[in-house]
């Protein structure tokens, strides 16, 4: 299975844990799950969706109901709902206990830490530092090249590869902000989050009534950035 089919996989089990859905609206939810994947095709969905489904990880509602993909032109959608059986459900569980060097780079990152809120601790705390640890490698790659080729590069050239160097130690910052957030929890203090307010609060805006953190989020979701 490549990477990329196997992201996909990850990310449509997770959504069909929350509860069943037709391929328009899991596609829908792909896109704004996975910024990276916004050129989702019905080309790409239902060979993945047929594959689980002969796996036995999905069930189709309503199967003999002809699917035909819909177009600007025709404007119809699949009938087929998709739900996970009982061995998706163990599927889902088993990616999102998985912790291993996969979990940690780019594409594989995303859709593991959009399911953080359903992963256990000690698992989100391997994939942060694991995360971290692999940034930390990028970036002396990328400030030992920098220093490297300086005097062969124009300005331009030099700025774009700054440009590169800063995202990356951004994410690095963010990720330790996270980490401090986990080891903070696990312990019972209750630190403040970056901007210096005191208590935690949901993304809305309220405070938890019982102190519990906000909902971490990706850097892709951060203003400015596609989700």
């Amino acid at each position: 299975m490549s990477r990329r089919s196997g992201v996909l996989e990850f990310a449509v089990l997770g959504l069909l844990h929350d509860a069943p859905m037709h391929g328009y609206e899991l596609r829908k939810r792909l896109n704004v799950l996975l910024g990276s994947f916004r050129a989702f095709s019905y080309g790409t969905l239902y060979p993945c969706l047929k594959s689980l489904v002969a796996q036995g990880f999905l069930v189709e509602d309503n199967p003999s109901t002809e699917y035909v993909p819909a177009t600007a032109l025709n404007g119809k959608r699949s009938k087929i709902v998709y739900r996970l059986s009982p061995e998706g459900k163990q599927r889902f569980e088993e990616l999102l206990a998985d912790s291993g060097p996969d979990a940690w780079e780019d594409e594989h990152f995303g859709v593991h830490f959009a399911f953080f809120g359903q992963t256990d601790r000690a698992v989100r705390m391997r994939v942060l530092e694991g995360r971290r640890s692999r940034l930390e490698e990028r970036l002396e790659r990328m400030r030992s090249s920098i220093a490297r080729t300086r005097e062969r590069f124009d300005d331009y050239t030099l700025e774009l590869q700054r440009h590169g160097l800063e995202s990356v130690e951004r994410e690095v910052r963010w990720l330790n902000e996270l980490i401090e957030t986990e080891r903070a929890n696990r312990t019972g203090r209750a630190p403040a989050p970056p901007g210096g307010s005191a208590a935690p609060h949901t993304s809305d805006g309220r405070d938890h009534a019982d102190g519990s953190p906000d909902p971490v989020r990706s850097p892709y979701d951060r203003p400015g950035r596609s989700s």
